[in-house]
């Protein structure tokens, strides 16, 4: 009996390292789920107030998982051509169907500084005809924390021919 006092306190240790491990896998086992799907398919102007604008971003997110996503909350922030353009909160609260999608709207702010820097920037983007965006977000709560979402690609600007197709 002399031996089992001497192993008593490597066995706590034992069942201490053997949850950690459990824990651990649990949550390797939550990490499987693919990115949601996310797409702007509307922008419609709201009222500013002084040297802002302000505009209401129509989100369709996919959700390709076995699972719903339950969120409360929502965040983005929008780049163009490399530099921070706008950002948005709400605190709507929904679910995105197992393989299903929704659409949510997110008000966003523009300030002044930012249209202006974007306008100076627009020389580089005018040669190559070519605006590249990154879209990047959060939807807040649910089960499992925050699902992050991000959606980039490159916006072909108008030909710049003139006035009248280059007449």
């Amino acid at each position: 009996m002399h031996a089992w006092y001497r192993f008593r306190p490597f066995v706590g240790l034992w069942f201490a390292a053997l949850a950690v491990l459990l824990a651990l896998g649990g949550c390797a086992a939550l990490t499987g789920r693919d990115p949601v799907r996310v797409s702007v398919v509307g922008i419609e102007p709201l009222v500013g107030q002084g040297l802002e604008m302000r505009f209401d971003v129509k989100l369709r997110l996919q959700n390709p998982n076995d699972a719903p996503i339950d969120y409360d909350g929502v965040a983005l922030d929008l780049e163009l051509n490399g530099r921070p353009f706008a950002s948005g909160v709400s605190d709507v609260r929904g679910t995105v169907p197992r393989f299903g999608e929704q659409v949510l709207s997110v008000p966003v702010t523009v300030s002044a500084f930012a249209a202006a820097r974007q306008a100076f920037g627009l020389a580089d983007a005018t040669v190559s005809g070519k605006l590249p965006y990154v879209l990047r977000g959060k939807l807040a709560g649910g089960m499992f924390g925050s699902v992050r979402f991000t959606d980039s690609g490159t916006l072909s600007l108008p030909a710049s021919g003139g006035y009248g197709g280059g007449y």
